[in-house]
């Protein structure tokens, strides 16, 4: 099965690793996703499969989508991507619903998602530029990012503005893919993965998940925070049951016994 889903960005949070040392990560509220379609190389001319993540009501979508999303048994979908995939055909089918536990043996994941707006941002926040003296005669242009173009520069080829010249202009608001990122911690009771780091987008954006393409997976695959709806479940070899949103159980239990809590 393809290690992907589709989520939402919660926010930011820190749990602590065996040692004490916090750790900060990213809560992604990933899935359930419902499979829309599977595409093949023999019909469609590749291999991908189509997710849809977040319900919407029918009055809200259009024919089309109804009757595409009617087809895998389901209703329109919000968020909807493809996920390619090169190792083979998928053991998917349409209208499978696919949870985080796609992620049991997946240590490090890639994310993608559209960055914050920025809006219309000048030359020193967009491109870290230094800007101009504080002192020594400078007046009310201490942001500015002087000369754009001379005859002196790029010689041979005028004096106008070169393609590509670093300038003020529209920020953010563009796909961008944070790769990468340690999967720190997978909780299939809410349907929640922490992620190691920041990750593109503002609270409450549409994200991607997908196994790393990059880097190499890890025999051993290690959690720090693992919760699992029984006991039963299958497990990584190394789990360290901590709280989301503090301290672990161990600390928490030595705490109040002392009397601290």
């Amino acid at each position: 099965m393809v290690a992907a889903l589709l989520g939402k960005k919660v926010g930011m949070t820190q749990v602590y690793d065996e040692a004490g040392r916090a750790v900060p990560v990213t809560v992604i509220q990933a899935g359930p996703c419902a499979v829309l379609q599977v595409k093949t190389a023999e019909v469609d001319g590749y291999e991908a499969v189509q997710l849809g993540y977040g319900d919407v009501k029918p009055h809200r979508s259009t024919l089309p989508q109804i009757g595409h999303a009617a087809k895998a048994g389901t209703g329109p979908k919000r968020f909807i991507r493809e996920v390619r995939f090169l190792e083979g055909p998928a053991d998917a089918q349409a209208g499978d619903t696919w949870t985080v536990a796609v992620f049991d043996d997946v240590q490090f994941v890639d994310v993608a998602g559209t960055t914050k707006g920025r809006g219309f941002a000048g030359g020193m926040k967009r491109h870290g530029f230094g800007g101009q003296p504080a002192s020594h005669g400078t007046e009310r242009k201490h942001r500015s990012p002087g000369s754009i173009s001379s005859h002196g520069a790029d010689l041979g080829h005028g004096g106008n503005l070169k393609k590509g010249k670093r300038m003020a202009g529209h920020m953010g608001n563009v796909q961008r893919t944070s790769r990468n990122h340690e999967l720190v911690g997978v909780d299939k009771v809410r349907n929640l993965l922490l992620v190691r780091g920041g990750i593109p987008g503002p609270n409450g954006a549409d994200v991607m998940i997908k196994k790393s393409a990059a880097k190499a997976q890890p025999k051993e695959i290690s959690r720090l925070l693992y919760v699992v709806d029984s006991e039963d479940a299958p497990q990584p070899a190394k789990v360290h049951r901590l709280s989301i949103f503090g301290a672990s159980e161990e600390m928490e239990a030595a705490s109040a016994a002392t009397g601290d809590a």
